[in-house]
């Protein structure tokens, strides 16, 4: 049907809404859109290089540079042990032990330490605290429960015999059956004139491994440590050397390569050198080896002359004098003969004081080490002058040394 004119029934359409433009993006849209681009371009082009590149990278060893020459301290440092390690020897003490759980006996190892070559028949000189146990369990030989055996420079291994022990100067002599031209004795230097800071070398076998240079400098000079017996030990050597278990019995050097001590102790909390070391004098070793060579053991002077220090310093502190109050005397000692007088106990329960000791030959002492520590400077028959106080009275008494083993 045909509607007139103006009634069309479709509703009018609304007009146009106009379109906004899109905006434009932030500052940081727009670097960012350059920048990931420009690292995708810069990686690609470095892994293309990496890619060409990889031809002209090396797999062979790099070039040695020249090194030039040793210096001269390295040089004589490495002449020294070349010389001397050959002295040097590896000692290792064995024990007999049943097996756990079995009745068959077999040996194992007790210890182990240094030692080095005294003179061509065989003798080597070490620590005693090294051999100590071949005392204890019977000797070196023999079919004895203990036995030792000494490693030269060439791998070469002898059972040893105990010669000699000087347990007060923890010092022993082993003896081997080698061929001469296999030993190489060690040359002797002296301590007398030793200087703090010299340089100082020592040669050993530390915790077992064997050819071991530690080197240092003489750290000071006049020690005195205890013996394993309980004795002191004058005029030792201090350096800061390392000085391990193991080292002990082993030499030390002196930069011309001379025997200036024997390794003996360290001074460690740990057990580890802690750059404290001592060194028996060889001033000393050469006069104690050719003792235990010639006899199996020291001859010591002696005074004969008995001391109690905690006594004896109680006393002449409350007297307010100095010296060492003598206790007893040793029947027919040289002392005795020349008059010197004891302290005694009275048959009422009173003491009678004895002489005081307050020097020996113009030097002071007040302990029984201090005395000691005087003797040893000298040897059995010589004659010194003591100077004693009885009473009220000083007087000077000469007396000749008597002799008494180690």
């Amino acid at each position: 049907m045909t509607l007139p004119p103006g009634l069309d029934p479709s509703p009018p359409l609304p007009p146009p809404v106009p379109r906004r433009a899109p905006a434009p993006p932030p500052p940081q849209g727009r670097l960012m859109a350059w920048l990931v681009p420009l690292l995708c371009f810069l990686l690609g082009f470095a892994l293309y290089r990496l890619w060409i590149d990889r031809g002209s990278v090396s797999y062979n060893p790099r070039a040695i540079t020249p090194r030039g020459d040793l210096a001269a301290d390295e040089k004589s440092q490495i002449e020294l042990f070349k010389e001397s390690s050959p002295s040097v020897v590896y000692i290792t003490t064995l024990r007999q032990a049943r097996a756990l759980g079995s009745l068959n006996i077999m040996e194992i190892p007790e210890g182990t330490g240094s030692g080095f070559v005294w003179d061509n028949a065989g003798d080597i000189v070490t620590n005693f605290h090294v051999v100590q146990t071949l005392v204890q369990r019977g000797g070196a030989s023999g079919g004895g429960p203990a036995r030792a055996t000494v490693t030269l420079w060439d791998h070469s291994t002898y059972d040893a015999d105990l010669v000699g022990i000087a347990p007060n100067y923890d010092l022993a002599v082993l003896r081997i059956n080698a061929q001469a031209s296999t030993l190489r004795p060690i040359p002797i230097g002296e301590s007398r004139d030793l200087q703090v800071g010299q340089k100082v070398f020592a040669i050993g076998n530390p915790f077992g491994l064997d050819e071991s240079l530690t080197t240092g400098v003489v750290s000071a000079l006049g020690r005195t440590i205890q013996a394993v017996t309980g004795r002191p030990i004058e005029d030792v050597i201090q350096t800061d050397a390392a000085i391990n278990p193991g080292n002990s019995g082993g030499p030390l050097l002196d930069s011309a390569g001379r025997l200036i001590g024997v390794n003996t102790a360290i001074f460690s909390p740990s057990g580890t050198s802690a750059g404290i070391g001592f060194a028996v004098p060889v001033d000393t070793v050469n006069r104690i080896v050719p003792q235990l060579l010639a006899q199996g053991q020291v001859t010591r002077p002696t005074l004969g002359v008995q001391f109690h220090d905690a006594i004896s310093q109680a006393i002449t502190r409350r007297l307010g004098v100095d010296g060492a109050l003598v206790m007893g005397l040793d029947e027919n000692s040289p002392v005795a003969r020349a008059g010197l007088k004891p302290t005694v106990q009275r048959e009422d329960g009173s003491i009678l004081l004895g002489d005081i000791i307050q020097q020996i030959d113009g030097k002071p002492v007040a302990t029984r080490d201090q005395v000691y520590a005087i003797l040893e400077r000298h040897k059995p028959g010589d004659e010194i002058t003591l100077t004693v106080k009885r009473g009220g009275d000083t007087s000077q008494i000469k007396v000749k040394l008597g002799t008494r083993p180690n």
